[in-house]
C-alpha cells in the first residue's frame, strides 16, 4: 500500500529520507559523481540511488548490503521508443542490479489517445495500454518486487491528459506515477501532484520529480499527496529538516 503521508512539521529527518529517491541523471558531471551520490544514500538511509542505465552496475556494487535499492530511468528522457525496447532496457537494468525502473510515457501517444472518445474499442488508447501493461508487467517476471513508475511529464499535458495517463498508470499496473523527468520545461507543482492522488487513490504511489530543491518545496508536495520525492537535493533537504526539529 502507497497511502499519502501527512506534511507535518514533526516529520522525522529519517521517515523523509526515506521517500527520497537521490539522483543523478545528468550526461556529465564529476568522475566520482555517482560514488558520492551512493555514499549519501547509504548515508541518510534514501530510498534509493536513481542513475541512467549505464551507472546501475557501479551503483549495484556501490550499495551492496545497505539497504538502499538502486534504480534507474527508461526510454528517457524523451519516452519515444517502443515498448520492445524498453522491455530490453528493464531486462537489462535488472541484470545490473536495478530494483526500481522510472519508464516515460510517450507523450504524442498519449495526446492521441486524449483525443479519441472515452467508449471507443481499439485506437490509440488500448494500443498505449497494451504497450504500457507489457512495461510494467514483464519487469515482474524477472525480478520479484521490483517497483516501476511511469513519469507522465506534467510539463506537457492538459489536466485532462493528466488524469488519463494516471488512469493507463493504475490499468497498466505501475506502482507509481510520477510527475517529470526533470528534463521537461517545468518540474513537479503541488496541483499535478494533488490531482495525480485524487485519481489514483491511496493504493498507488505517486512521486514528484523535477525542481525539488529545499525543504518548503518537499513537505508542501508530500501533503499534496506524494509518497515518494525525486531529487538532488535529499542531503540539503534531510538536514535542513533536521535542523527545524532541533
Amino acid at each position: 500500500m502507497q497511502s499519502s503521508p501527512s506534511s507535518s512539521p514533526t516529520l522525522s529527518p529519517a521517515a523523509l529520507a526515506a521517500m527520497i529517491d537521490h539522483t543523478f541523471l545528468k550526461p556529465d558531471g564529476a568522475p566520482d559523481a555517482v560514488a558520492r551520490l551512493c555514499e549519501e544514500a547509504a548515508r541518510y538511509h534514501f530510498a534509493c540511488a536513481m542513475v541512467n542505465p549505464a551507472e546501475v552496475r557501479n551503483a549495484y556494487f556501490a550499495l551492496r548490503g545497505s539497504g538502499v535499492k538502486v534504480g534507474t530511468v527508461i526510454g528517457f528522457p524523451l519516452g519515444q521508443c517502443t515498448a520492445a525496447a524498453m522491455c530490453f532496457e528493464a531486462a537489462d537494468a535488472i541484470g545490473n542490479g536495478a530494483e526500481e525502473l522510472d519508464f516515460v510515457i510517450n507523450v504524442r501517444r498519449l495526446k492521441a489517445a486524449a483525443l479519441e472518445g472515452a467508449d471507443r474499442e481499439g485506437g490509440a488508447r488500448a494500443a498505449l495500454l497494451a504497450d504500457l501493461t507489457r512495461c510494467a508487467s514483464e519487469p515482474r517476471r524477472l525480478l520479484k518486487g521490483v517497483v516501476t513508475k511511469l513519469i507522465i511529464e506534467t510539463c506537457y499535458l492538459t489536466d485532462d491528459e493528466k488524469v488519463l495517463a494516471c488512469q493507463l498508470a493504475k490499468e497498466a499496473g505501475f506502482d507509481f506515477v510520477k510527475t517529470s523527468t526533470g528534463f521537461g520545461t517545468a518540474g513537479a507543482t503541488v496541483a499535478d501532484v494533488a490531482l495525480m492522488r485524487a485519481t489514483v487513490g491511496p493504493e498507488m504511489g505517486v512521486k514528484a520529480a523535477g525542481g525539488i530543491r529545499d525543504l518548503q518545496t518537499a513537505l508542501a508536495l508530500v501533503a499534496a499527496g506524494a509518497t515518494r520525492l525525486g531529487c538532488s537535493a535529499g542531503v540539503k533537504i534531510v538536514e535542513e529538516l533536521a535542523k527545524a526539529n532541533g
